[in-house]
């Protein structure tokens, strides 16, 4: 047997899920994780590092969650997807060594346990070294150089194929993902309107990232404003949120645009499907291409993306910002925040 790389969790909280689901993952002093470490490292020989989580991270696109209850929380696949940077202490696998940071999506907990030679069938269940960030904050390798990065860089270039002069809308435009592939759409020469909840988003996004227009979809027709800010159509439109206004965004595409479905925050929270226009028709006649997509379809590429999004960092051509919530039992006010629309970036808890 090949070295194992196990990596012991501290928690503070129980899981959010563990009344509706019966999850096991309840609160655990660290002296007993502690002293399961050292049974483990003396009755089977497994190596066990020890990992402190830096920041916890959540994408809109990986789970919905009821805002009225704490209980009703859906992880995808029945397990918690959330994003978690951390250092390795201890270990005595080569491709892990002490001091090593990494990302793994193991839930919400201070340490986790990880089994290298056991990662899953799924992509979501590896675990892989933060990338090269280049004195960046290692935040980042949970949010613009990390899986949200990747989905913006993906999601974006492979199913939208943008061409330089083309008009780009992206919806949930403010958020982690939405900002990002606002501005890689700038540096693709094209011309990009975002839409968002705030006049201080919208503010954001023309003024600071360098959007050609912003909208705000709760004080503005976006039907008309819209037709105002993109006159000749729509080539491309990254989808964040679903309902109505994607259809009214969809029945102003050109012929042959490209969609790509990333999320669809604005039925994560409704007890029941929301209804929105029917695209059928516009769909035939604009022969448009609309895609879903899961970003780890693409996770062997990710060091290209990885590599490509830090240097646009460290050069200014992409700008990054995040939403900080400080503290491990303010997790669940920073998710149904996000949800919200509270965060203006990245959502990230820090503790």
């Amino acid at each position: 047997m090949g070295p194992i790389t196990c990596i012991c969790v501290k928690r503070n909280v129980a899981c959010l899920n563990e009344a509706k689901t019966g999850c096991n993952n309840r609160i655990t002093p660290l002296a007993i994780v502690q002293k399961r470490k050292e049974n483990a490292v003396k009755n089977s020989g497994l190596i066990s590092p020890l990992t402190t989580a830096v920041v916890y991270s959540k994408a809109p696109a990986v789970g919905a969650c009821r805002r009225n209850s704490p209980r009703n929380v859906i992880p995808s696949h029945g397990k918690n997807r959330y994003s978690l940077s951390g250092t390795v202490e201890d270990t005595r696998n080569p491709k892990f060594p002490v001091g090593s940071r990494v990302v793994s999506h193991k839930g919400w907990c201070d340490y986790c346990i990880i089994d290298t030679n056991k990662q899953g069938a799924m992509a979501v269940d590896r675990v892989y070294k933060l990338p090269n960030l280049k004195n960046l904050s290692p935040s980042h390798g949970v949010g613009a150089v990390g899986m949200p990065g990747a989905t913006a860089y993906f999601g974006f270039l492979e199913i939208c194929k943008p061409v330089a002069g083309e008009t780009v809308v992206v919806t949930g435009a403010a958020g982690a993902v939405g900002s990002i592939v606002g501005q890689i759409a700038k540096i693709k020469g094209c011309k990009v309107i975002g839409i968002a909840g705030s006049d201080d988003k919208v503010k954001w996004l023309e003024e600071e990232l360098g959007f050609d227009k912003a909208l705000n979809y709760k004080t503005m027709d976006i039907g008309a404003a819209l037709k105002e800010a993109a006159p000749n159509g729509v080539d491309c439109y990254f989808d964040n949120v679903g309902g109505e206004i994607s259809s009214t965004i969809i029945n102003q595409m050109n012929n042959f645009g490209r969609v790509s479905v990333c999320g669809s925050i604005s039925a994560y929270n409704d007890d029941q499907l929301p209804k929105a226009t029917v695209l059928q028709v516009a769909i035939i006649t604009k022969q448009l291409k609309i895609e879903g997509f899961v970003v780890y379809q693409w996770i062997n590429q990710w060091p290209e993306a990885f590599n490509e999004l830090t240097n646009w960092i460290i050069t200014g051509k992409l700008k990054v910002r995040e939403h900080v919530t400080e503290g491990f039992d303010k997790i669940y006010d920073a998710f149904v925040g996000m949800l919200a629309g509270e965060n203006v970036g990245k959502a990230v808890v820090k503790i």
